[in-house]
């Protein structure tokens, strides 16, 4: 299944923010609670962190392996832990309508 983005969700990055938070990530510093995006739909906004913007960025036709190979090459962490992370947080997406899969 392929993984899009709702055209309905308006999203902005905080430029000074991702900065923060790579720059966390290099010294090994915990950056989870770092908003580095926003999402709006709806009246609604959902901040995420830097691998939520990662995830949310790859939501263009990408499959969960796709988006997890791409991630991986990022984020130090093992494949299958950043798998079930992925998954969980995109349901957790789609479940709010911010993505939707098509065969």
């Amino acid at each position: 299944m392929k993984i899009f983005r709702n055209p309905d969700v308006m999203w902005r990055e905080e430029d000074e923010l991702k900065k923060q938070a790579y720059e966390g990530l290099e010294r090994g510093d915990d950056v989870e609670d770092v908003g580095t995006s926003v999402l709006f739909v709806e009246g609604n906004m959902l901040s995420l962190n830097v691998l939520g913007t990662e995830i949310w960025k790859r939501c263009e036709g990408r499959t969960i392996d796709e988006i997890v190979s791409e991630l991986a090459d990022i984020f130090e962490v093992d494949k299958k832990t950043l798998k079930n992370d992925v998954s969980g947080f995109l349901d957790e997406l789609k479940d709010k309508g911010y993505i939707y899969y098509e065969n």
